[in-house]
Order: structure tokens, then C-alpha cells, then sequence
């Protein structure tokens, strides 16, 4: 019985079953670390496509709030480019309906200054037609110059050519029949003018 009991001391069988057992805890224990560890795995590569597809999700709203924004302020500028236009073609057909009326100012102007007429031009008309003068220029409406200038196709229309004897002359507009127009720098209209030849 003694040396049954010194046996299972010194490392029997019986002792080294026990060493085999705990071996196999040990075993067991990392075989279920490495289960987890596997089990894992999985779960962070799911992780990692979630976390991917959340990312380009807030990319592409990021993406469309920066669209939405460049179309908003687009169309800010286009509806204040268009209002602006708007009240110029408005203000446009006011002052070309005008423009006859500045005509007959102008020739009446031009006969008072003759000395050889005996109408005048009284101070009250030539206070209204300098008070329409300074409405228009105000509005953005400026004469073309046109007499002595060289003829230019974009501002001038040849009424007719006549010849000079001059050679400088020659090219060059002699006479304005008609009084050309620019509102706020675009031709509203040009000037009817005698061209020398």
C-alpha cells in the first residue's frame, strides 16, 4: 500500500494521467482561444464592410449637399442676372420710345441756333430739354459719336456716300442725319451718317 502511494507520488501511471488531463485543459483552453479568435474574425470583417459602406454613404451626401449648394447658388445668379435684365429691356423700351422726342428736341435746337430763323428757343424749353437730356444720361443712355469719326460698320449706317475732295476725308463720316444710342454700353441704335467716298 506504501508503495502504491509512493508510486502515485513519483509519477505513475495514475500521476501521469493527471499531467495528461491538465495538458488537455491547456489544450482545450487555447483551442477555444483560437475558436474566438476565429469567430472573431468574422465579425471585424463585417465590421470593416459596414464601416466601408457608412463612409461612402456620408461621402455621397457629402457630395450631393456640395452639388445642391453650387446649384443653389447658380440659380441665385442666374434669377438676379435675369432681373437685372428684366428692369434694363424694361427701362430700354421706355427710352427708345423717347428717343423720337430727343430727335425733334434736337432739331428744334438746331433751327433756334440759326441765326438766320427767327424762332427761338425760350429758357423754359431749353430747361426741359436739358432736364430730359440728364433723365437719360442718368438711365445709362449716351450718344454715339459719329461726325468726323471713321466710319464704323458696329456703330454707323451708311445712308449714303459722297465724294471729297480730301483724301483724309475719305472713309471718314462727313454728316449724321440721325443721332445713334448706347444704353448702359449696347447699341440700342446706330447712327444714320453720310460717309465720304
Amino acid at each position: 500500500m506504501k508503495k502504491q502511494h509512493k508510486d502515485h507520488v513519483n509519477g505513475t501511471p495514475e500521476n501521469e494521467g493527471v499531467n495528461m488531463d491538465d495538458e488537455k485543459l491547456f489544450d482545450f483552453d487555447k483551442a477555444e482561444a483560437v475558436n474566438a479568435s476565429q469567430a472573431n474574425e468574422p465579425l471585424d470583417s463585417e465590421k470593416d464592410e459596414k464601416l466601408a459602406e457608412l463612409q461612402a454613404a456620408v461621402q455621397e451626401l457629402k457630395d450631393k449637399h456640395l452639388r445642391l449648394l453650387a446649384e443653389f447658388d447658380n440659380y441665385k445668379k442666374r434669377t438676379m442676372r435675369e432681373r437685372l435684365d428684366l428692369l434694363n429691356s424694361a427701362s430700354k423700351e421706355v427710352i427708345v420710345s423717347l428717343l423720337p422726342v430727343l430727335d425733334d428736341f434736337d432739331r428744334a435746337k438746331k433751327s433756334a441756333d440759326n441765326p438766320a430763323n427767327a424762332e427761338v428757343f425760350s429758357d423754359g424749353v431749353t430747361l426741359v430739354y436739358n432736364r430730359l437730356n440728364n433723365i437719360m444720361q442718368n438711365m445709362g443712355l449716351k450718344t454715339i459719336n459719329s461726325t468726323g469719326e471713321t466710319f464704323d460698320v458696329e456703330l454707323h449706317e451708311a445712308i449714303t456716300e459722297i465724294p471729297v475732295p480730301d483724301e483724309n476725308r475719305k472713309g471718314k463720316v462727313i454728316d449724321t442725319l440721325e443721332k445713334g444710342y448706347t444704353l448702359n454700353d449696347k447699341i440700342i441704335r446706330h447712327a444714320k451718317v453720310v460717309v465720304g467716298n
